[in-house]
């Protein structure tokens, strides 16, 4: 028997007048549901018409992969296709229900390897909370994939996005989106915006390796912006790290803050880097640079290690150190390790062990430790 008588000889089995009946070893009731049939089915350009259906299909196991039911349901022979309008159902994993679907229409095809929805698409996980919504749906039982067209939306309870399309592998709750992307989290309050984003929904995690920018609100004012090539949003711990051309923007304090790996940690309110960074203050008009650096964003305290240097505009102070602690709301710096200061006017380098002062008034003091000794060298004009 072919694939289509199977399905056809499957179909009738399964009409009755309210919805799913099962077939009878009794004559009698086959003589009733063959009546039943023939008032409840259309036949319309070839195809069998049946309203109030249900399809279902197992794997070679016998484990269920996907109910539907619907409104109306047609089966054309000749194109080995079911169509459906107003279909609603459940997906299956290993014979678990694991989603939920309804939309405006669809079809199934090649004995149900493929389900197409159409028109207001809700997907819904019941492990997660997960709801998806959009215009287009695509089951693949064997892959275990969902795939969503036509502005996606995604809706959990720690964050929601927005994309052009994504997909949703029910194994490891896992979604992927694609194009213009914008997902909001409430707690923290943040925006994301990029072209590629991974959404781990267990480990509460989003993971970009596209360029991004994430700002952070404080009811509807943005409070800092960070930007970089790739990076991951971490909602359980609440850190935003950054790989590659990041740039993190405070507004209080305000700071800018440039280099290429950056771990923000939202509840502390720090930002550390181990690699090279770039620190702006532009009320100071003061920048310090290091190997690495650690910046508490709520204590107003930046902690600078390895070729430091700081360098202020207006008077053209200059300080060299291999350990640099910054009190921006002060502007006091403390230096230690190998200290080098210079100044414009009058013209001024110092050379100690350690330093203390403000460069942005000139009052900077070095100082010599143990059979170390300050030198003064004073530069000509």
């Amino acid at each position: 028997m072919t694939n289509a008588n199977k399905i056809l000889a499957f179909v009738f089995c399964l009409v009755a007048v309210t919805g799913l009946s099962a077939c009878s070893s009794s004559q009698t009731n086959k003589q009733l549901q063959a009546e039943k049939d023939k008032a409840n089915q259309k036949p319309i350009e070839g195809n069998l018409v049946f309203n109030n259906f249900t399809l279902d299909q197992a794997d070679e196991r016998g484990l269920p992969l996907w109910q539907v039911k619907a409104k109306q349901a047609s089966y054309s022979q000749n194109k080995k296709r079911a169509r459906v309008e107003k279909p609603s159902g459940k997906l299956f994993q290993d014979g678990q229900f694991v989603l939920e679907v309804s939309a405006d229409r669809g079809e199934i095809w090649e004995d149900g390897k493929q389900v197409f929805l159409q028109g207001q698409i809700v997907a819904k996980d019941p492990r997660n909370g997960a709801v998806m919504r959009g215009q287009q749906l695509e089951w693949r039982p064997q892959e275990d994939v969902l795939i969503v067209r036509q502005q996606i939306t995604g809706t959990h309870a720690k964050i929601q996005a927005t994309a052009r399309e994504g997909k949703y592998f029910t194994r490891p709750q896992q979604m992927e989106l694609q194009g213009q992307i914008v997902a909001v989290s409430a707690d923290p309050a943040l925006q994301l915006r990029t072209e590629s984003l991974i959404w781990q929904m267990p480990q509460q995690q989003v993971i970009g390796n596209s360029p991004m920018q994430i700002d952070r609100y404080q009811g509807k004012t943005i409070t800092d912006r960070v930007v970089g090539n790739s990076g991951a949003v971490n909602l359980k711990t609440k850190t935003v790290t950054l790989k590659q051309n990041v740039q993190l923007k405070s507004i209080n304090p305000p700071l800018d803050i440039v280099g290429d790996s950056a771990i923000w940690n939202l509840n502390a309110q720090t930002v550390v880097s181990d690699r090279p960074v770039r620190i702006w203050h532009p009320p100071e008009q003061l920048t310090a640079t290091g190997d690495r650096a650690s910046i508490d964003l709520r204590q107003q305290i930046a902690v600078l290690a390895g070729n430091v240097q700081a360098i202020e505009n207006r008077n053209r102070g200059r300080l060299a150190t291999d350990r640099l602690r910054w009190n921006i709301a002060s502007g006091q710096i403390q230096a230690d390790g190998k200290v080098i200061y210079q100044q414009a006017k009058p013209p001024l380098k110092l050379t100690g062990s350690s330093g203390l002062g403000k460069l942005q008034n000139q009052t900077f003091v070095v100082r010599g430790g143990g059979s170390n000794r300050v030198v003064t060298e004073i530069i000509p004009e």
